[in-house]
């Protein structure tokens, strides 16, 4: 069962040449593959949200104790 956001875009697309239909589902396999990608970044980013923090939280306390240095960037 279809959306009636769905509905409406297939109505749309089939209102198209068959080229341009192609060229539209080309881009919507694009976008929705960029759009699966986000949710794994998210769901990975919230897996390692605490592990971030501490670390974090760690630094903060280093720089805070004189214990950080200056990162040189000719060194790199």
């Amino acid at each position: 069962m279809s959306s009636p956001a769905i509905t409406t875009v297939i109505a749309m697309m089939e209102s198209l040449p068959e080229a341009l239909q192609e060229q539209v589902a080309e881009h919507l396999r694009e976008y929705i593959a960029d759009l699966e990608d986000e949710i794994k970044w998210d769901k990975s980013f919230q897996k390692t949200q605490q592990q971030l923090i501490k670390a974090a939280r760690r630094a903060k306390q280093e720089i805070a104790e004189g214990k950080a240095n200056l990162l040189d960037y000719e060194q790199l």
